[in-house]
């Protein structure tokens, strides 16, 4: 584990229930046990705010972290390109340029493949409340 993803991973600024939030899920890793749970505020497809908890390592509990800082304001369909080049990034392809997300990008690249899972967990968990 490198210094930045403990770094990241301590800013918990967004660890916390969101009591008024429009939608929410619970999702869990099977291969280690990590298990997030998402809490959104979304309207006119904008995500206002995102805030999440969970049982989880350092890696995914970066990965939420910057999820829950970069995601305001984005448009909910942002979260899908978002999976689908993070998905890229580990295999080190560069297929589309999300604005914003270039910090994300420091930790979902080919280095840190064997915690894919781990750091993929938030965005999935994202996706899958959007769709409730």
């Amino acid at each position: 584990m490198n210094k930045e993803i403990l770094k990241i991973a301590l800013d918990t600024k967004n660890l916390s229930f969101l009591p008024d939030h429009t939608h929410f899920t619970k999702l869990k890793n099977k291969m280690c046990g990590d298990e997030i749970k998402i809490y959104l505020i979304v309207k006119n497809r904008k995500i206002l705010n995102l805030k999440y908890e969970g049982e989880s390592c350092i890696y995914c509990q970066a990965s939420a972290s910057l999820l829950s800082n970069n995601i305001l304001k984005k448009p909910t369909r942002e979260i899908e390109l978002l999976l689908n080049e993070s998905n890229n990034r580990f295999k080190n392809i560069k297929k589309y340029h999300l604005k914003d997300w270039d910090n994300f990008f420091k930790i979902i690249n080919k280095r840190n493949v064997l915690r894919k899972d781990c750091l993929l967990l938030p965005i999935k968990a994202t996706l899958k409340a959007l769709k409730k």
